[in-house]
C-alpha cells in the first residue's frame, strides 16, 4: 500500500504569516490521511502476515530552512508515524518504508514556485547537489518499486532520501561546490 497523497498548502515560510486553518488542513491530508491509509492497510495485512506499507515523505523531513511550517511538520510527523509502524508491523512480517524526494516539478510544485515545469526543473537542478541532473517522477517511482519489491524483502524502517545528496550540502560550503 502506497500513501502518496499530499498537499503543500500555503507556502509562506514565516511563522507570523502561517495560517492556522491552512496548517490544520495540511496536517489533516498529509499526516492524518497517511495514518488512515496505513491503519486500513494493516487491517488486511496483519491477518495475512505479509505486506508492505510505503509513504511519500520529503527531503523536508531531513533539512530545515526556507520551508512552509505546515508542510515541514506534516512530513516530519509522517516519518515518525512510519518509524513507529515499522516496529509494530514487523511483528507480522509487514515492511514499512518512506521515500523522501527532493523537488520534483509536479503541478503542485510548479504552482507553488510560480514557474513552468522547465523553469522549475532548471531551478531545482541548479540548487541541487548533482549538477545537471533532474529528479523526475519516474526516479521516485523506481525507489518506491524497489522498496515494494522482493529485492527489499529485509528492508524496513528506511527513509530512502532521493535527493542526489542535496541534504548533505551545507549552504556555507555551496560556493566551493560551484563548478
Amino acid at each position: 500500500m502506497y500513501n502518496n497523497a499530499g498537499i503543500g498548502g500555503n507556502l509562506d515560510t514565516t511563522i507570523l504569516n502561517s495560517d492556522n486553518a491552512d496548517f490544520h488542513k495540511v496536517l489533516e491530508i498529509n499526516l492524518f490521511g497517511s495514518f488512515l491509509g496505513a491503519k486500513h492497510a494493516a487491517r488486511v495485512m496483519i491477518p495475512a502476515r505479509k505486506g508492505c506499507i510505503l509513504f511519500t515523505g520529503s527531503v523536508a523531513s531531513s533539512i530545515s530552512g526556507d520551508l512552509s511550517y505546515a508542510y515541514k511538520a506534516s512530513k516530519h510527523a509522517m516519518l515518525g508515524l512510519a518509524n513507529n509502524l515499522t516496529v509494530e508491523m514487523g511483528k507480522y512480517a509487514i515492511r514499512v518504508n518512506t521515500v523522501s524526494p527532493y523537488g520534483v516539478a509536479t503541478p503542485m510544485v510548479t504552482r507553488g514556485m510560480q514557474m513552468d515545469k522547465r523553469a522549475a526543473e532548471e531551478f531545482m537542478s541548479a540548487a541541487g547537489n548533482l549538477r545537471g541532473a533532474v529528479l523526475e517522477p519516474e526516479d521516485v517511482a523506481r525507489a518506491a518499486l524497489y522498496l515494494a519489491s522482493d529485492d527489499a524483502k529485509y528492508v524496513s524502517g528506511l527513509n530512502l532520501i532521493v535527493d542526489g545528496g542535496h541534504n548533505h550540502n551545507h549552504p556555507l560550503f555551496a560556493a566551493s561546490a560551484q563548478a
